[in-house]
Formats: C-alpha cells, sequence, structure tokens
C-alpha cells in the first residue's frame, strides 16, 4: 500500500482540530466551507464547489505554481483550473492554520505525485519524462470570503520555492487519481453523515450553535 494514503485520508485533521476550538459562527462557516472544499476537490466534484452557497459569483485564484505566475477568474476558469489540476495526485500536510473575519491563512507543505514531462512543463529539471515524481514545496494559501456569506472569494496560492524537494516514487508508492478520489469521497461521506443540510452555511451554523443555548 502506497505510503502516501493515510496523509492523504487525514490531510483535514487540523481543520476539524481549530472548528472545535472555535466559538465564532462566522469563522466556523469559512472552516466548514474549507474542509469541504479540500474533500469535493480531492473527489473531482468542482460543480459543487462552485455552487451559489460555496463560492461566489466571480471567484479571482492568484497562483505562482512553476515559471510563470497566472490569474484566473470567473467560475468556468476555476473549473478548468481544477480539471488541469486534477491530472496530478495531491495533497498537503504539516500546516499553521488561522482563521478571520476575511478568510483562511494557511501555510503548508503541499504534495503532488506529477509525470516528468509535466515537472518538465512547469520548467523543471527531472531525468526521465515518463517516470512519477513526489514534488513537494512549502506554500502559503491564502482564502479571502465573504464577511457576510462566508462563501469564497478565491485562492492565493504562494509558493516557497527555497523549500521544492522532487523525488522519483518508488512503485509500492504510486497511487492513482481515481484513488484519492474515492479517498475523499469516502471521507467526505463519513463527515457528512446525519449532519444538516448546508452545514457549511453561515446561516445554518448559526441556528446550530443557537440551539445548543
Amino acid at each position: 500500500m502506497s505510503k502516501f494514503k493515510e496523509t492523504i485520508r487525514t490531510c483535514t485533521q487540523p481543520i476539524a482540530d481549530l472548528i472545535e476550538k472555535t466559538t465564532n459562527p462566522l469563522h466556523i462557516a469559512i472552516l466548514e466551507n474549507y474542509r469541504r472544499h479540500i474533500h469535493l476537490e480531492g473527489s473531482g466534484q468542482f460543480d459543487k464547489i462552485i455552487a451559489s452557497d460555496m463560492t461566489v459569483d466571480h471567484p479571482v485564484y492568484r497562483i505562482t505554481w512553476g515559471e510563470n505566475p497566472m490569474v484566473v477568474e470567473e467560475k468556468e476558469g476555476v473549473v478548468d483550473f481544477y480539471n488541469i489540476a486534477a491530472q496530478s495526485v495531491l495533497w498537503h500536510s504539516d500546516e499553521l492554520l488561522a482563521v478571520a473575519d476575511w478568510g483562511i491563512a494557511d501555510e503548508l507543505t503541499f504534495h503532488q505525485l506529477i509525470k516528468g514531462q509535466a515537472l518538465l512543463d512547469l520548467g523543471f529539471h527531472v531525468a526521465d519524462p515518463e517516470k512519477i515524481y513526489h514534488y513537494s514545496s512549502r506554500q502559503v494559501f491564502l482564502w479571502p470570503y465573504d464577511p457576510e456569506t462566508a462563501r469564497l472569494k478565491g485562492e492565493h496560492l504562494y509558493e516557497d520555492k527555497t523549500t521544492v524537494v522532487i523525488e522519483e516514487v518508488a512503485d509500492e508508492d504510486l497511487i492513482t487519481t481515481a484513488e484519492v478520489a474515492q479517498i475523499h469521497k469516502e471521507v467526505l461521506e463519513r463527515l457528512e453523515a446525519g449532519r444538516p443540510d448546508k452545514y457549511w452555511t453561515l446561516e445554518v451554523v448559526k441556528q446550530q450553535l443557537a440551539s445548543k443555548v
């Protein structure tokens, strides 16, 4: 079994831990949105990410991966970006997470299992374009949210290029995008079992907190 599977399965545990310590309903809703977003993205359910209860009408993404930083706008552009990213196995670990009225700040190690040719296309030098490599780096994710609705306004992804590590992946540690999608789908199904409809929205979070008083 790939050594990466358990890390992928538990990648949102720090979010769950912070939710348990948080009492501000806006912050809870933002964190619930963030966690759900990660599992939806990991399982390929991009249409649910851009739904009006998760994301504002005009999201803006700023991405500094590779040699050519880019800005992605509008929901159609966001889905196109996710479809490209979904060609690689993605996950994160070792995060330093904070939430505020404006959104999420998260410093983390971002991981990709990515084909050599894709790394060459990004401007990196690898020995074999057909091999699969483990690419990791420290990154800062700043995700602004609408403070009135706790909906995502965009993603600002900044990579510390001094921390990049690229290693060839052993055959026994290879994992497919389909396997990763299934992991995220199972985790999300367990998370959402028995929870109220739209539990990630600010309105429902406020209702839930009021019912506990």
